[in-house]
């Protein structure tokens, strides 16, 4: 029977024991209706993994207390971000859900050009949400580690901060010449990637040139039109499985 899996903050760790409070708490006492003496899997954040059994439970928080270190599953060999054009309504959610399961390191929402959403006055508390959901989607799909949502940055923000020796990946409808595949197995792998994907509308011609002018590799995914939320996910995919260990 698989166990139920939480991230814990540090700051909930008092050596080997940790204090659950908040949704975890609600969700172990009024979901899984576990008590004193039932077993959790807890994971740290930094990918170490233990088995865990809940010594006190009180009101609105309960101790469990570390029982073993367990092996971590691995994460990948490189360190993939997506950089997504924000999309309409709740598509970011899935976007988010989906990239985490697949293997992304980090998730940067795209205030691009063409982006519908103006989140000024909301950006703060919808990260909170953004950051909860790769909390929730790693803690069920297995993962040591939760992808780190960024604040809702600008192209030349983002394209300014890439680390040294990092590729970056511009998806673009307008380009003709040069596939994702193709650069790909061109390689060598990188350990550091960047992927750009656009809102719905793409990107604008003076972003794409924006971007080729700061060395990222413009790319097309193949003559289908594919939406935002299916480009990234379909996109990191590819590299996951070319250069990860998406696959096996």
């Amino acid at each position: 029977m698989r166990l139920p899996r939480f991230f814990v903050p540090p700051a909930a760790w008092e050596r080997d024991r940790a204090t659950i409070t908040g949704r975890d708490y609600h969700h172990i006492r009024h979901v899984l209706r576990l008590e004193a003496g039932a077993k959790l899997r807890l994971l740290d954040g930094d990918g170490r993994v233990y088995d865990a059994v809940i010594e006190k439970v009180d009101r609105g928080a309960l101790v469990a207390v570390v029982t073993g270190e367990v092996p971590a599953p691995p994460e990948p060999p490189l360190r993939l971000t997506l950089v997504q054009g924000l999309p309409r309504r709740d598509k970011m959610e899935l976007v988010i859900q989906k990239a985490t399961e697949i293997g992304v390191t980090g998730i940067v929402p795209l205030a691009a050009a063409r982006a519908v959403p103006r989140l000024d006055r909301k950006a703060g508390e919808r990260r909170v949400r953004w950051q909860r959901i790769a909390v929730e989607a790693a803690e069920q799909c297995g993962r040591s580690r939760f992808p780190l949502v960024g604040e809702i940055s600008g192209l030349a923000e983002v394209v300014g901060g890439l680390p040294a020796g990092a590729a970056g990946f511009f998806l673009w409808e307008g380009e003709q010449a040069t596939t994702l595949k193709q650069v790909l197995r061109a390689g060598p792998p990188r350990r550091d990637v960047y992927l750009f994907v656009g809102p719905e509308g793409g990107f604008t011609e003076a972003e794409a040139a924006r971007a080729r002018a700061a060395g990222l590799v413009s790319v097309s995914l193949g003559s289908r039109i594919l939406r935002t939320e299916t480009a990234g996910l379909i996109a990191a995919a590819l590299v996951l499985y070319e250069w990860g260990d998406l696959g096996g």
